[in-house]
């Protein structure tokens, strides 16, 4: 009787676990599923940002050029002689005088052609009238050893002669002289009368060529 009823629940069992062994496989690729179609996230690129340095310029100073200094052409210059006005002539309503030019330095130096004459005035040795005309030609270069002289005739005007509304005569002092090609002067005394104006009919200072002594 017992053995029986068992050969029939046993059937029944198996079927169960048969459904029950279905369902958990059923179970099972219902979640494989679900989990294969979850969309992946994809990482957004991260963007990188490089700055630009400046350059910070040098800072270290630029040397300055060297400054060129004067070339020794050869030529007498203000410093290398000393100014005299020598003995002179009368002429008709002028007195002529050379100027005496002296190599004072250790070396010899030339000099060529018309000094630049000019009477002055004051304390401040302000020039009056006009430089002294140009006369003749420019000679040739005369070359000064130590202690030797040049000359460069003169022409002084006797102011006097010209109306003095046009002269406007003036008491001067002396002469700045500029040696040629120079540009420092030198003054060589000699108190006189000057005409002031520029207007006068004629050169009241006239100097030559400088020649050999």
């Amino acid at each position: 009787m017992v053995r029986t009823k068992l050969s029939r629940l046993l059937p029944v069992v198996a079927a169960s676990a048969g459904v029950l062994a279905l369902s958990a496989c059923g179970g099972g690729g219902t979640t494989n599923a679900a989990s294969s179609s979850t969309p992946s996230t994809t990482a957004s690129p991260t963007t990188t940002t490089t700055a630009t340095t400046a350059e910070t310029p040098s800072s270290s100073p630029v040397a300055a050029p060297p400054v060129a200094q004067p070339a020794d052409n050869g030529l007498c210059k203000a410093g290398d002689v000393t100014l005299s006005l020598g003995q002179g002539d009368a002429g008709a309503g002028s007195m002529y005088r050379p100027l005496l030019i002296k190599n004072t330095s250790a070396k010899a130096c030339e000099i060529q052609g018309f000094p630049g004459v000019s009477y002055v005035a004051g304390n401040d040795g302000h020039q009056v009238g006009k430089d002294a005309f140009r006369e003749g030609t420019k000679g040739n270069a005369v070359k000064l050893d130590p202690g030797q002289t040049a000359a460069a005739d003169i022409q002084f005007v006797n102011v006097r002669n010209f109306d003095p509304g046009t002269c406007q005569p003036t008491a001067v002092k002396g002469l700045r002289i500029y040696l040629p090609q120079e540009t420092a002067s030198k003054f060589v005394p000699t108190d006189g009368t000057a005409c002031a104006s520029t207007k006068i009919p004629g050169n009241q200072l006239s100097v030559k060529t400088v020649h050999p002594s």
